[in-house]
């Protein structure tokens, strides 16, 4: 049986910039890391986000948000599986993500698009099976 915990916010950090000029100068970037957790009877992954907008040198947004999948030590884990948690995990970042910015300059920006189905899932998957 795989779970799924709730989506923590680890930081928001929002700066508005001084002046904004151009919306077309903010640039961002966006990474997933993918832990081990380990308990007595359950196994499990860890998927966090991060996100930076910035404005030239100026940072404008850092945005970390983490989830955990808790799975039974029996159950063995695909590589489809894993993209979909991944998968999930993005969404509920992305979601989080548009709610909060709304009220910044980043409202009319959308996050970084990110395709599970293009990752070497390989050293994940070593990790939960």
């Amino acid at each position: 049986m795989i779970e799924q915990t709730d989506l923590v916010v680890d930081e928001w950090i929002y700066i508005p910039p001084h002046t904004l000029d151009s919306i077309d100068r903010i640039t961002s970037d966006l990474t997933l890391e993918v832990m081990k957790k380990v308990a007595p009877s359950k196994k499990g992954l860890a998927c966090r986000f991060t996100c930076r907008f910035v404005k030239g040198k100026d940072p404008i947004l850092l945005y970390v948000a983490q989830d955990s999948y808790v799975i039974d030590l029996e159950d063995k884990i695909d590589a489809t599986e894993i993209r979909k948690m991944i998968a999930n995990s993005y969404s509920k970042f992305k979601e989080k993500y548009e709610f909060r910015k709304l009220g910044t300059v980043l409202h009319n920006t959308p996050l970084n698009a990110f395709d599970e189905n293009n990752m070497d899932i390989s050293e994940i998957f070593s990790l939960v099976n």
